[in-house]
């Protein structure tokens, strides 16, 4: 019987965490797509490059949708079962809560394992493709837009005015203007013809220009007279002119170049680089007091007044250059004090530089940790939550689940923040939102568990009385008619 009911249980789960975390992983992809809109809008960038952002962010934003999909999924899984005394039955049968609870849980602690191994192996790997394109993409060169009179300067060497464009693809062009600026002269070589078409030749590698009645004009110095030039002036019926499009392409770099960052590292590689880094920021401290002592001058007046002589680092120097202070040692005593002020200004914002980056190295360690952990914290509050509300389909359960994803959202930024800023320790910021949301799971189960009417209204009329609050009970205890 058990196993039947495990199979039930888990059937009604499977349906709704396949369809929430589809949605969830489209809604967030699409956010995530929106950050890098205007980087990818107008460049024509093909397909396949469009298609490899969509697969890389989609493997990226995993880990955040798993979490809100088994929040969802649980609720609505327990919600119907509850909704149609399903839920009322098994326990009837005097199977305890925590026994149907059990096989969606033991899918869940799979799912927290799948995430961390996830967030570890592939992850980085998807970081390391997606950002490498994304930084290429960005780099590229908006696609080939001629517009109606307005200079282009997008093809090296060459500007371009068109004033009137027809056709259905725009391609017959009339006022056609071209500035050759290949030969580092200036606008040395100018065409003027009264009509064209423009077209692509040889797969789209090359521009096409086929003009008709212009005329082209080229401007050749005049040896004799250096300060003078003469024109030539070519006519033409019809003229082909042909732009190379190579800078256009969309150039890859190399992805060795961004293997470095926190993002592209799995955790040894970030404990070694926050290693590295905590190492370099301790040897920075214990050469400070060293470095500043050149700073300062040490002198040793006699009952007189007048300085003694001194043996400074191994040298006898004379008390003739050990005078009494004068405007001259005033002024070298402010211009040191000066250098020491700015030199200590560098030292602590280079100190600083190096602690943010050890913080920042650590916070990509326990992301990985608290995220998966995150799985089964969700579980903790949708199921028994779930059996609470007794609501299922996609209303109460999608605006409950919304409203404490937000709250983990919100926690979680909160809390990298706070180890960042150094306002906490980075262990305790990145586990901030678990920690807080976990004693309300554990009451949501303790509620559960003793099929405590939590929405009901007699359950908030006898709380104060069980929290033993004597102000409150007199409050709260019914009226007698």
């Amino acid at each position: 019987m058990l196993k039947k009911l495990d199979k039930l249980i888990l059937k009604a789960f499977a349906g709704p965490f396949l369809l929430t975390f589809a949605v969830v992983q489209f809604i967030l992809l699409t956010h995530t797509l929106l950050k890098y809109l205007d980087d990818i809008i107008g460049k024509d960038l093909g397909t396949g490059v469009l298609l490899q952002l969509l697969f890389f962010f989609s493997v990226l934003i995993v880990p955040i949708s798993l979490p809100l999909a088994v929040l969802l999924s649980s609720l609505m899984t327990y919600g119907n079962l509850g909704e149609h005394h399903e839920l009322t039955a098994i326990k009837a049968s005097g199977i305890a809560l925590t026994r149907i609870l059990r096989p969606v849980l033991l899918v869940t602690i799979g799912l927290a394992v799948g995430a961390f191994w996830f967030n570890e192996t592939i992850v980085p790997r998807a970081n390391l493709k997606a950002y490498s394109l994304l930084w290429d993409v960005r780099q590229q060169k908006l696609a080939l837009d001629i517009r109606e009179g307005v200079f282009y300067n997008g093809i090296p060497g060459y500007t371009i005015k068109v004033d009137r464009k027809t056709g259905e693809n725009g391609d017959r062009l009339h006022g056609v203007m071209i500035y050759d600026h290949t030969q580092k002269s200036g606008n040395a070589t100018v065409i003027l013809a009264d009509s064209g078409r423009m077209f692509t030749r040889f797969g789209g590698a090359y521009l096409g220009l086929e003009l008709f009645h212009g005329n082209t004009y080229i401007e050749q110095p005049d040896m004799q007279n250096r300060a003078g030039a003469s024109f030539t002036r070519q006519g033409f019926d019809h003229n082909l002119v042909t732009f190379s499009l190579a800078s256009f392409d969309l150039g890859r770099t190399q992805e060795e170049l961004f293997s470095t960052n926190r993002m592209m590292l799995n955790i040894p590689q970030l404990h070694n680089a926050a290693d590295s880094v905590q190492k370099r920021m301790l040897i920075e401290q214990s050469q400070v007091v060293r470095q500043t002592n050149a700073y300062f001058s040490f002198l040793r007046f006699d009952t007189t007044g007048r300085a003694a002589n001194r043996k400074v680092e191994g040298l006898v120097v004379p008390a003739s250059l050990l005078a009494p202070p004068s405007a001259t040692i005033l002024q070298q005593a402010g211009n040191r004090a000066n250098n020491l002020r700015a030199f200590a200004s560098s030292t602590a914002e280079r100190l600083d530089d190096y602690a943010r980056n050890s913080a920042m190295f650590r916070i990509e360690v326990y992301r990985k940790y608290s995220q998966s952990v995150a799985v089964l914290l969700m579980f903790l509050i949708g199921a028994p939550l779930g059996a609470i509300i007794k609501k299922g389909g996609l209303g109460v359960p999608i605006l409950v689940s919304i409203m404490f994803f937000i709250i983990y959202y919100v926690l979680s930024i909160m809390g990298e923040k706070y180890g960042r800023e150094f306002v906490m320790p980075v262990g305790i910021g990145m586990w901030m939102s678990n920690l807080l949301l976990l004693p309300a799971g554990l009451f949501f189960l303790y509620q559960a568990y003793n099929d405590s009417g939590l929405l009901e209204l007699d359950f908030w009329r006898r709380l104060p009385q069980r929290m033993g609050i004597p102000g409150l009970r007199k409050i709260t205890q019914p009226v007698k008619e």
